[in-house]
């Protein structure tokens, strides 16, 4: 059975001197697990290809690892962006079979953001855009972002929405007031990351954006972010409140995507299951930060069906980014 995972990430020699530079120090202050989780993110080569034949990963479509490109400003941005893009094309270009890319994009300057997705999808070949979350606290509802929404709706490219830690006030007011790591992990991978991305798509529907771009596709990872379980309670707000042209349920049935990303957690998966149904599911491993093999093993004992497996391994991330069977 062929496999495809979507949330699997890199780092670029200008990223780990830029924003990923706290992730470089620490990997340098600590031995072992840190160090060895910056070894794998710069590894987009022969290493990496021999532990994906080990798990039984036949593709990963790459991206920038967080915190990417959306905390920083203008030429900055767009300078890291470029780079990060041309290092990852370089490397789809040695591993056709294997690798596949999408795009980190400026999203702080709009226009600049669209010409290096429609750069990366029409000269290389990109599979869409990775954004991570908020840009310094300004949600993607705001108008001032869209012109990434309609690039990527005229060139039918999905945008994946990675999480990234909620804005300092949200922090402040919400995760505070614990030892520095039980505050780290509480407002980012133990719950607030999740939380903040599930706000973010709710924002993008209550703003608007699927009601202009009807045909936009959003992907997100982690089983859903929580949006899955939430799913009716989301139609409390009704249409004749939201003013949108369908309930909220519907967009979150009909323009977004879910993968695993680490979350291998049978009854988690059993409710999106029920939820979005098995056309919308894909398989994904959020390799370095969590197991290639363990991730495998979870598709392979999911109860459902061969075809469905198959759609949720491979079929559905072939037909959604264009990528050859």
């Amino acid at each position: 059975m062929r496999t495809i995972t979507l949330e699997e990430h890199f780092a670029s020699p200008s990223f780990l001197d830029g924003p990923g530079r706290e992730l470089k120090d620490r990997a340098l202050r600590f031995s072992g697990a840190a160090g060895k989780l910056l070894e794998r993110l710069c590894d987009v080569g022969e290493k990496r290809v021999a532990e994906m034949d080990a798990a039984g990963i036949d593709m990963q479509v790459l991206s920038l690892t967080s915190p990417g490109t959306e905390q920083m400003e203008g030429p900055d941005a767009e300078t890291l962006a470029r780079e990060a893009n041309d290092f990852l094309a370089g490397c789809v270009k040695k591993y056709p079979a294997r690798f596949a890319g999408f795009a980190a994009l400026p999203t702080g300057s709009p226009e600049k953001a669209a010409e290096e997705l429609e750069r990366m999808v029409r000269q290389h070949g990109f599979k869409g855009a990775v954004i991570n979350g908020h840009h310094r606290g300004r949600y993607l509802d705001d108008k001032f972002f869209w012109p990434i929404f309609e690039c990527a709706d005229a060139l039918k490219t999905p945008i994946y929405l990675h999480p990234t830690p909620p804005p300092q006030p949200v922090i402040d007011a919400s995760y505070s007031g614990f030892p520095g790591m039980i505050t780290e992990m509480f407002a980012g991978p133990g719950w607030g990351w999740h939380i903040e991305t599930a706000i973010h798509v709710i924002r993008l529907i209550l703003g608007g954006v699927f009601d202009r771009y009807p045909k936009l596709q959003i992907v997100i990872g982690h089983m859903g972010e929580g949006l899955p379980f939430m799913i009716q309670r989301l139609d409390a707000m009704p249409m004749a409140m939201t003013k949108l042209g369908r309930p909220i349920s519907s967009y979150l049935r009909e323009n977004v995507h879910y993968t695993f990303s680490g979350f291998n957690f049978t009854p988690t998966f059993l409710d999106l299951l029920l939820q979005v149904g098995v056309d919308r599911i894909m398989f994904s491993a959020d390799h370095p930060y969590a197991s290639m093999e363990q991730a495998r093993k979870f598709l392979d004992q999911l109860p459902v069906s061969t075809s469905d497996r198959e759609r949720i391994a491979h079929g559905n991330a072939e037909a959604l980014f264009g990528i050859a069977g």
